[in-house]
């Protein structure tokens, strides 16, 4: 298997490179040092994660997914936000580890679940705001290693358990197959059933080949290397289970040649605007366009979501300049400025009040209820 590089001197591709290259690195100057530029990281894993699942064809409300992530679920979680979950996670290991560790072998195992990740930990934590559910109290200093490798080997054990439940649920289906049908030729269980997977589907093979274009695009300007890894990696398709991996691999490969260093960039969010038809035209040069326009895209929408945070945070601290020193709102402000969404519980979870407490400082703060529900409300910034 093997994938054609294109000619990157073509005319029809300059516009578009330059456009790309030009809007990433204006938003990566802007992200790397401004005032909310933890809350922009943060927001931007959710909405990133979100839109992951729309490009797939899924719909995953951004609220639902928050309160997933905070265990505080209004209803039973659906295929599709456990799914939206595992992207998230998957973006906040990449965050966290070291530029070049996500497109390393050991790095990709890790992200498919078959071995512990590298965390960098030496680096800040990105997600201030995590829950404790979800990770370590960091007060007293950064996780030590041991911690990190059992977290792997949990994660390990987690893979291995689902694959086993594959296999065992592709017994129970071959069992229950009626009488007539054992005239046709038995086909032992693989752990996927033949009639939606193939058998012959090497993922090793295939992550080797998608492996193998790393090199070329390192001769490529950073923007248009990223759009031929991904290029390759939907033509390959080296995974079945977690094809939403190639577009998180852009972000960490363009952290990886210090396009866009100050974090993952959120791509999804800019191939939402590519019609269906060019991200899957048999034109090379049409889905290439259509990558590069999707790059410049996500950098134009991540500086409108910086001058949106940024002009909440100034309208939300003009509220509280006349307040107490220990009030409770400026870490209200911080926690909003951090969350696509929050909820009364997950506000009185973090500052330490009650939930009627938390209503009465949202109340004071003014911000806006997102959801428009009777129950399960939750407020934000637009």
């Amino acid at each position: 298997m093997r994938y054609e590089i294109p000619d990157p001197l073509d005319p029809a591709l300059l516009p578009v490179l330059i456009a790309a290259e030009d809007g990433l690195a204006r938003l990566d100057e802007r992200a790397g040092r401004h005032a909310v530029a933890e809350g922009f990281r943060e927001r931007g894993q959710f909405f990133d994660a979100a839109a992951a699942l729309w490009v797939a064809g899924e719909l995953v409300h951004v609220e639902d997914l928050v309160l997933h992530d905070s265990h505080m679920d209004a209803r039973a979680p659906s295929h599709e936000l456990t799914i939206a979950h595992a992207v998230l996670r998957a973006r906040r290991r990449l965050d966290l580890a070291d530029a070049d560790w996500a497109l390393s072998p050991p790095g990709l195992s890790a992200l498919r679940g078959e071995a512990g990740p590298a965390v960098r930990h030496d680096s800040p934590d990105t997600s201030a705001f995590r829950d404790e559910a979800d990770a370590p109290d960091m007060a007293d200093g950064p996780m030590d290693s041991s911690l990190s490798d059992a977290f792997a080997e949990i994660d390990a054990a987690i893979a291995r358990s689902a694959r086993l439940l594959d296999i065992h649920a592709g017994s129970a289906v071959m069992a229950e197959r009626p009488a007539i049908e054992t005239q046709s030729p038995r086909v032992e269980p693989t752990g996927q059933l033949g009639l939606l997977f193939d058998d012959d589907w090497d993922e090793a093979t295939r992550l080797d080949a998608w492996r193998a274009v790393l090199p070329v695009a390192d001769q490529l300007p950073a923007a248009l290397g990223a759009a031929v890894l991904f290029d390759a990696w939907e033509r390959i398709e080296p995974l079945r289970r977690q094809h939403w991996l190639g577009s998180l691999l852009v972000g960490a490969y363009l952290r990886f040649r210090g396009k866009v260093g100050s974090h993952v960039l959120a791509y999804n969010t800019g191939l939402k605007t590519i019609r269906h038809e060019r991200r899957r035209s048999k034109d090379r040069l049409t889905r290439l366009t259509g990558f590069l326009e999707a790059m410049s895209a996500a950098a134009e929408l991540g500086m409108k979501e910086l001058d949106r945070l940024s002009l909440a945070r100034t309208q939300m601290e003009m509220r509280i300049k006349d307040r107490r020193s220990n009030s409770n709102l400026p870490g209200l402000i911080d926690l909003v400025l951090s969350r696509p969404i929050v909820s009364a519980p997950l506000i009185a979870r973090h500052l330490g009040v009650t939930p009627r407490g938390a209503l009465n400082l949202v109340r004071e703060l003014g911000v806006r209820e997102m959801t428009g529900r009777g129950r399960y409300r939750g407020w934000g910034v637009l």
